[in-house]
């Protein structure tokens, strides 16, 4: 149906080479390391007709200039809901319990003997925890902790939703959320109103002991900010599977920190997920190409 050209490596694509490789193109299956800019469009020239993300994040495409083009946009949701749920849920029970640190401990000789109060951390049973952005990866999430004994569960965004009922979740306002939580669950989209977000006066709403995670995009955080509050004891500790660059610098202030478990964003990374993602991504490609109705397009 088509001639592909693909760039055929785990790295991204260098910008000169993408460049030069859309020219001409009908369309375009990316990444989310791809930023498709009005210089990828301009690039590509007038024939491209539909562009693929292989992610259910869409901050990386310039959907302004997309819009305006009239290219049409696939995208993949719903399909790595269950992934990124299990992975917050593991990265919050990681923070909370300190499990790196132990596992650090263990390697370089500073498990000696029983201690009552070494490595304590956090647990939820009879714990309040809150959810920012109750949408598919917010239920998804929330399903999941309430079998730990979760004795609260809280919800903010712009409405209240009608499912948070199966969970009990109550729909309050950010700064109650804030100053009741134990756990903080970021997982709403990025945009304009939520980034930066998680910023100095949102950190000091929170209770020194309450734990943060975030695996919904690095720009909802404000890490300078984040990073005070850690390293201050503003608040107990942090998880995050998404920063601001990606990859974070090894040199960044946050890797110092014993109260911060930082992962690769590998929220939807098992092999079942990434298959039907991809398989997704193509089907959408496909029907863009054909003028067809997408499985999953996005509403520009």
């Amino acid at each position: 149906m088509c001639k592909v050209s693909l760039w055929d490596s785990d790295e991204p694509i260098p910008r000169s080479e993408l460049l030069q490789r859309v020219s001409g193109a009908h369309g375009l299956l990316c990444l989310l390391s791809e930023r498709i800019d009005a210089e990828v469009l301009d690039a590509a020239g007038p024939n491209l007709k539909v562009i693929s993300t292989l992610s259910v994040g869409f901050d990386h495409l310039a959907i302004d200039e997309i819009k305006k083009r009239g290219i049409r946009v696939g995208y993949t949701p719903d399909v790595l809901t269950d992934a990124t749920a299990e992975l917050t849920v593991a990265l919050l029970l990681a923070t909370a319990r300190r499990i790196p640190e132990g596992v650090e401990e263990v390697k370089n000789g500073g498990w000696r003997s029983w201690k009552s109060l070494w490595l304590c951390g956090y647990g939820l049973s009879g714990s309040t925890v809150g959810v920012i952005g109750l949408g598919r990866i917010g239920m998804a999430i929330a399903r999941r902790l309430k079998p730990f004994g979760v004795e609260k569960l809280l919800y903010s965004g712009r409405t209240a939703k009608p499912q948070a009922a199966e969970v009990e979740g109550e729909f309050v306002p950010l700064d109650r959320l804030l100053s009741e939580s134990d756990f903080i669950i970021v997982s709403c989209s990025l945009t304009p109103e939520t980034q930066g977000l998680c910023n100095k006066a949102f950190f000091s709403k929170m209770k020194k002991t309450a734990i943060f995670i975030n695996t919904s995009r690095g720009a909802v955080v404000n890490q300078e900010d984040l990073y005070e509050a850690l390293s201050s004891g503003q608040i107990a500790a942090a998880g995050l599977d998404v920063t601001t660059p990606e990859p974070l610098p090894t040199d960044h202030p946050l890797l110092t920190l014993k109260n911060c478990v930082i992962l690769p964003h590998i929220g939807s990374a098992t092999y079942s997920t990434r298959g039907i993602m991809s398989e997704l991504a193509a089907n959408n490609l496909l029907a863009g190409l054909s003028g067809t109705g997408m499985p999953k397009e996005l509403i520009l």
